[in-house]
């Protein structure tokens, strides 16, 4: 993701990549890591120093869960927006980034996928939801990702909910299950089953069961590249806003 995001910022007419942070990588060459041209820049190995030096307008953060936090309090510390892509936070934390972006008057942008496809999917969802009682939600992965289930999956749950407005789905609670965990996690009466396989990128399916009918709605990216329209999206609003937003969402809906 770091690598497409460089790319992503540096294709950009409107936008200057003046930084890059990663320890594993500290002092290699920027474009020869991304494969691109034009551009002089050696990876940075602190996160702060680097602040310091390039003094940009925002960061974007794609670490690991527990590297976000840290890193947001050193981004907003320093007077600089932040997008982050990285999932597996709290609500303890989505609070906390709230609070500190609008004790200094920054933006910061959570988006739990930033595909524009997996917003609209999401967005669907939440509709289809006010005519249906029974769903579950299915997301595949990649063998790497840390979280489960996806941040996907638990802000599309959380917008049926709000649908539904704190309903549960009927048939949540209905089976026995044989093997622990067969029937998956159970997010607040949803279920959600997570796939974790080499060979997958970012998928998920939203299944919803009615009297002689199902509906599906699915998204699947199938690069990393479908994430960097959103990206750069977050990057060109997160200056205007003030504390939190979550979700890719409110910035292309009024919701």
């Amino acid at each position: 993701m770091g690598r497409e995001v460089v790319k992503a910022v540096h294709s950009a007419p409107d936008m200057e990549l003046v930084g890059a942070v990663d320890p594993g990588y500290a002092g290699q060459d920027v474009a020869t890591l991304s494969g691109i041209d034009g551009i002089s820049l050696r990876v940075s190995a602190d996160l702060g120093q680097a602040l310091a030096s390039y003094r940009p307008d925002a960061v974007v953060d794609f670490t690991a869960p527990k590297a976000v936090m840290p890193n947001a309090r050193i981004v907003l510390g320093a007077g600089v927006n932040l997008v982050i892509g990285t999932t597996g936070l709290s609500s303890d934390d989505l609070l906390e980034l709230d609070e500190r972006a609008r004790s200094r008057d920054l933006g910061v942008v959570h988006a739990p996928n930033f595909a524009l496809g997996a917003v609209l999917m999401m967005r669907f969802a939440r509709e289809a939801a006010r005519f249906f009682q029974d769903v579950e939600i299915i997301e595949l992965h990649h063998d790497q990702k840390k979280d489960a289930p996806s941040g996907t999956a638990i802000k599309t749950a959380e917008m049926i909910r709000e649908a539904w407005q704190g309903e549960r789905s009927r048939s949540a609670a209905m089976s026995e299950e044989l093997v622990d965990g067969a029937r998956g996690g159970d997010f607040h009466g949803i279920h959600i089953h997570s796939v974790r396989l080499p060979g997958l990128v970012a998928h998920q399916e939203v299944l919803f069961g009615g009297l002689g009918q199902t509906l599906s709605i699915r998204h699947d990216s199938m690069s990393r590249e479908s994430f960097m329209p959103g990206v750069l999206l977050a990057l060109r609003r997160v200056g205007s806003i003030r504390g939190l937003v979550y979700g890719l969402e409110h910035l292309l809906f009024d919701v």
